[in-house]
């Protein structure tokens, strides 16, 4: 069973959200939470596999409360951002802190069960056309790319598969593209991710345009 917690200022909002999750036989809602400090205590009350967390809230907004749950070892839990816009500067510090991915709040009910169960299997919530628009916009900001030094540690492969996971491609895109079994390809990222320290896809993504090993496509000569 899948124990999410809905994060959101907005009562109207969370029983919108319940009626649907409650209504799937692998997914529970084991708690409410209206700001990001309740949605702190809740978290630790009830340990959710998944969190669909608002960003903007009083009290404790929904960015600070996500760093604040994802930097605590002892809370393994996941974090789906819910916002209005999908071009949005807090989403994008959301997946820099960790966040698996982001909704917006008009999501069709189909799509916000298969983000929780996605997100709750362990695989980061990555519509490419969206999110890969929404990194690329705000990494395009940074003047000069700082290389990451963890980068320095892949293989020539793993560098390939890095920009495939930027392009937005599943493992099973990825091995198509390289010719690879889906297993070997799942490999690879497992390891760019242990060298990487990166938490999911969603921060590998976030490195590769940050690093700049992958330009957004505006900015290639």
């Amino acid at each position: 069973m899948i124990r999410v917690l809905l994060v959101d200022d907005q009562r109207l909002v969370r029983a919108g959200f319940r009626s649907i999750l409650d209504g799937e036989d692998d997914i529970t809602v084991v708690a409410e939470a209206a700001d990001g400090r309740e949605a702190l205590q809740a978290a630790h009350e009830h340990r959710p596999d998944v969190v669909l967390m608002d960003i903007r809230m009083p009290v404790l907004d929904g960015l600070t409360a996500t760093r604040h749950l994802l930097d605590d070892p002892a809370v393994a839990t996941k974090v789906v951002i819910l916002t209005t816009f999908d071009l949005d500067e807090d989403v994008y510090g959301a997946l820099r802190a960790g966040a698996s991915g982001f909704l917006v709040k008009d999501t069709e009910p189909e799509e916000l069960i298969h983000a929780v169960r996605v997100v709750a299997r362990g695989d980061a919530l990555l519509a490419p056309s969206i999110t890969r628009r929404l990194i690329s916009e705000f990494a395009s900001r940074v003047s000069r790319p700082a290389p990451s030094p963890a980068l320095d540690r892949l293989t020539e492969r793993e560098r390939e598969v890095l920009t495939l996971v930027a392009a937005g491609l599943s493992n099973d895109e990825i091995a198509r593209e390289l010719t690879l079994s889906p297993a070997t390809a799942k490999t690879h990222v497992s390891r760019i991710m242990t060298k990487t320290g990166a938490r999911d896809r969603a921060q590998l993504v976030v490195l590769a345009y940050e690093s700049g090993a992958v330009t957004p496509r505006w900015l290639t000569p």
